[in-house]
Parts: structure tokens; C-alpha cells; sequence
């Protein structure tokens, strides 16, 4: 691990004064993905910006939306009543990330941005391109966990269990920045042409809350290779509010993956709509069997939703 400056900010105004672009400084909550990737030696920090000292751990539900403050950790997101009540899937997706350890101290903002668990990215072995290499080793290589959708020169999967939700049921990443606040859309959050990036946000921006839309029943499903402690092979939200009805896929992406087809086929069924959401689906040479477990977990998630 790199020497580094550690600062604590009172204010979201000043941990975005010491995160300006040039600065070499990397924001800190949980800090549960950035000191991994210290250790591992991929990120090289000159001022590690410790975020929790801010005030933004506020859940607030009310009757148009939810808000829910970055710093908010996953434990108290799926513990919160009134959100498993009324964003469901928000709740069960925090609920199934890491263990109940991790999930006392890692964020919601720390979930939505924490970087890709490919094994060549996470090598110091490896010159991959998210790390500014010219090939990605996953395509000729081991790419079992990798993506089965999109078109991709870099094939990892979002690791965030919440992206899902929020695509699903409309939800707004809220960030401050040296710009100002802006309030993004979680499609186009996530959304990046940038192959070293996996979210929109500036050097110098960071999340302050996500907002969600009331009136969605929903359900956020996954499955893992380890029960105990693992990141999903394949997870599934689905949502319905009124006549509209969506399915968004997780951990077979670069980005949590909205299928619009399989949501034409919403009134078929889950059989029919499962079938519709892995028409699209090319897999690697060694994860097809995530197709098989999208195809099995739409109709249990269209089951459980409330």
C-alpha cells in the first residue's frame, strides 16, 4: 500500500475542494472496496477524502418518493420498515450484498460505485484495459463470472446490487460537484463510454443521496455460488407499477441491463418473459450457464413481488 494524506471533511463543499481533478485523491466511506484495491495495489491514492464525517445518513420516506442519503448504511437500508414496505426490491438487494459485517459498514453511495470484481482487474498481474492496458484477458481467458449481454471491449459486471433496483423502479443519483448539484437518472448514472469508468460521475463529484419513485411493487432476487459470502452470479428486479411493468438484470452487464422485450412480454407470463429477456444473450466461452439462471430466477422474482 502507497503512502497517502487522509483528510476528514465537515461539509460535502470541502471533501469536493480536496477531490478536484489533478489532486490524486480518492473518496472513502465504508471503505470497504477502496482499501481492497490499496492492498491489491491497483489504486494508488495521494489523499484519501473520508466521506463519513458528512451529513448524509438520512433515510426519508414520504409519499411521492424516497430519499436515502449515501452514507446510509446497507444494514439499515434493509432493516428500514417503511422501505421494505414500499420499495421492495431497494430493501432485498441491500439486504443480500456481503455479509451482515460488511453490510453494517459499507454505504449505499459505496455500493453504486464500487469498481468491478473481475480477477484481471483485481490482479497487479494483469495490463487489462480498465487499467489502461491494450486487450482484456477475459475474453480468451476465464470468464466465467463475466458478461453475457451488451457489446463490450471490457466485459466485467456492475458489481452494485442497488443499480438494479433503482433502474427498475426510476430512480435519481443526486451528486455535488464544484459544478453544482446534478441529479442523474440511474440509467444514464451508470451509463459511461469511458472503458476505464463504470458510472458518470466527475473526479470531483461525489453522491450524496438516491431518490425513488413511491407506487412500485417489486421484487430484486439473486443467486450466489457461496450462501455465505459472494457476489451474485445473476440477479433479477422486477417491478410493476399500474400497466408498467419492468425487468432489470444484474451481474450479466458492464450496467445494471433493463430488458424492454421481456417486459412486452409481462402479460405471458413469467415463462414467456423470462425466454424474452435471454433472447438477446451472447454468452463467453464459459458462462452460459447465467442464461439458465436469468431464465429461472424471472418467475420467481414475478412470484414474490409486492
Amino acid at each position: 500500500m502507497n503512502r497517502f494524506e487522509y483528510v476528514s471533511p465537515k461539509t460535502v463543499e470541502e471533501a469536493v475542494k480536496h477531490l478536484a481533478p489533478g489532486s490524486g485523491a480518492l473518496a472513502k466511506a465504508g471503505g470497504t472496496d477502496l482499501v481492497s484495491r490499496m492492498k491489491d495495489r491497483i489504486a494508488f491514492p495521494k489523499t484519501v477524502v473520508n466521506l463519513l464525517g458528512l451529513a448524509l445518513d438520512k433515510i426519508e420516506p414520504g409519499e411521492k418518493s424516497i430519499k436515502v442519503g449515501a452514507l446510509v448504511t446497507l444494514a439499515e437500508l434493509a432493516a428500514h420498515e417503511k422501505t421494505r414496505k414500499g420499495w421492495a426490491a431497494l430493501a432485498q438487494a441491500a439486504g443480500e450484498a456481503a455479509t451482515p459485517q460488511i453490510r453494517n459498514v459499507a454505504t449505499v453511495g459505496g455500493n453504486l460505485c464500487q469498481r468491478p470484481r473481475c480477477w484481471y482487474y483485481r490482479s497487479p498481474d494483469f495490463s487489462c484495459l480498465k487499467k489502461g492496458g491494450e486487450g482484456c484477458p477475459a475474453i480468451e481467458g476465464d470468464n466465467r463470472y463475466h458478461a453475457v449481454f451488451g457489446e463490450a471491449k471490457c466485459p466485467i459486471v456492475h458489481a452494485s446490487n442497488l443499480g438494479p433496483a433503482l433502474v427498475a423502479m426510476d430512480g435519481v443519483v443526486h451528486v455535488a460537484g464544484s459544478g453544482g448539484a446534478r441529479a442523474i437518472p440511474a440509467p444514464d448514472f451508470f451509463a459511461t463510454e469511458d472503458v476505464k469508468r463504470e458510472n458518470s460521475l466527475k473526479d470531483d463529484e461525489v453522491v450524496v443521496a438516491i431518490e425513488v419513485p413511491a407506487g412500485w411493487k417489486s421484487a430484486y432476487l439473486e443467486v450466489r455460488e457461496r450462501q455465505s459470502f459472494d457476489w451474485p452470479l445473476a440477479s433479477v428486479v422486477v417491478a410493476q407499477k399500474g400497466d408498467d411493468a419492468r425487468v432489470v438484470l444484474g451481474a450479466v452487464s458492464p450496467a445494471p441491463w433493463r430488458s424492454t422485450v421481456a417486459e412486452r412480454a409481462w402479460s405471458g407470463g413469467g415463462a414467456k418473459v423470462a425466454e424474452a429477456a435471454v433472447a438477446t444473450a451472447k454468452p463467453m466461452s464459459g458462462n452460459a450457464y447465467k442464461v439458465d439462471l436469468v431464465k429461472a430466477l424471472i418467475p420467481r422474482a414475478m412470484e414474490a413481488m409486492k
